[in-house]
């Protein structure tokens, strides 16, 4: 069973009627469909053996919920967190003060990688839960009562797995890890800024003239701004294929960049025009900054890329981790291409890869 709230005294009367539960169990419906930012729809809470289903778009500041979670005896308890955390963003900007994922936690503790909750619960108690929900309405009202049900079930195991996984986790010493873990997700989330140097990542354009690498920058950050300021989605402003046939031939006139931007659905003209301007702009002070692309790996890197992945999968392997949890493939890539220790393998990870790929980075050198 669960119960609708509506209201901010109905929340703050439910939380303080079960405030004696240390474990938060959390989850989030929201929609990203035609919007930069989340709109958060719905949370789903269990406290104990309560569970609530809060109507966010009336209840703003949810206050008695960021209370909880902002309170550092108790762990909030979530799965796959990282877009549910976005989605809190306005109500928790700083995140939860103890977080436990429950996928990571899983995986930890050797069960495999990027499962699913639903795959979790299956495999830790088996019980199948529906899926019929994942791609409903969630701002919609009244929710229908298939769906209550399934956002009342994506909250009702995680307590438990919580305690199984926990235990585990203990046992295996890797309690510290996943704490570890989580708090960078918090961190990274709560400190999602743009990347300066975006056309990095368009090896394609690698051998391109360093004025067309500039406007492609130039592209890439005012999209980024541009979806964040319009709050739409960055490919309804500009998409990779447009942003690089316009910083490769820069078009002449406004008629021109209209005709080769045609079908960009956010693209008007105010934003045609702030286009224009970036592209017929004389490269600049700040554009001195840009970095050039990194080509495709020669034979010589591909090669080292292969045996750091050996040397991942090796350690992965005696320490019965998930390769794509332990190092994730883009970071042997910057590794390689930036010669410099990337900040996501420092932690728990470092002493367990460092030497080894280090080994390989100085036998390319």
């Amino acid at each position: 069973m669960h119960v609708w709230i509506d209201s901010d005294t109905a929340l703050a009367a439910w939380m303080a009627q079960h405030s004696d539960h240390e474990i938060v169990a959390l989850d989030t419906e929201f929609m990203r469909t035609n919007t930069f930012a989340p709109i958060l729809a719905l949370v789903q809470v269990r406290l104990g053996d309560a569970v609530a289903l809060l109507d966010s778009p009336r209840l703003g500041s949810h206050a008695a919920l960021a209370a909880h979670l902002r309170d550092p005896a108790r762990a909030c308890v979530m799965h796959s967190a990282s877009e549910d955390l976005e989605a809190l963003a306005g109500i928790v900007p700083e995140g939860p003060a103890r977080l436990f994922d429950t996928q990571i936690a899983a995986a930890m503790a050797g069960l495999g990688f990027g499962l699913s909750y639903q795959k979790l619960v299956s495999v830790l108690f088996g019980v199948d839960l529906p899926k019929s929900e994942t791609r409903s309405d969630w701002l919609q009202r009244p929710l229908s009562a298939a769906q209550l049900d399934y956002a009342a079930q994506d909250v009702a195991w995680l307590p438990q797995i919580h305690a199984r996984l926990a235990d585990s986790l203990e046992s295996l010493g890797r309690s510290e890890w996943l704490a570890e873990d989580c708090r960078r997700m918090i961190e990274r989330v709560r400190h999602a800024l743009p990347d300066p140097q975006p056309q990095r990542a368009f090896r394609s354009a690698a051998d391109w003239p360093r004025d067309n690498q500039i406007l492609l920058r130039r592209l890439l950050r005012w999209r980024e701004t541009a979806a964040r300021h319009y709050d739409k989605p960055r490919s309804w402003l500009l998409d990779d294929a447009h942003a690089l046939d316009l910083a490769r031939r820069p078009p002449a006139d406004a008629e021109e960049l209209f005709d080769r931007s045609k079908g960009l659905r956010a693209l008007r003209s105010a934003q045609r025009a702030e286009l224009l301007a970036l592209l017929q702009t004389p490269a600049g002070k700040d554009d001195a900054a840009t970095m050039p692309i990194p080509p495709p790996m020669s034979p010589a890197e591909k090669r080292a890329m292969t045996a750091m992945k050996d040397a991942v999968a090796e350690v992965a392997k005696r320490l019965d981790l998930p390769e794509g949890l332990l190092c994730p493939r883009r970071h042997l890539e910057a590794f390689l291409t930036d010669r410099a220790w990337p900040a996501a393998l420092e932690g728990w990870r470092k002493p367990l890869l460092f030497d080894a790929l280090n080994a390989e980075l100085r036998r390319l050198a």
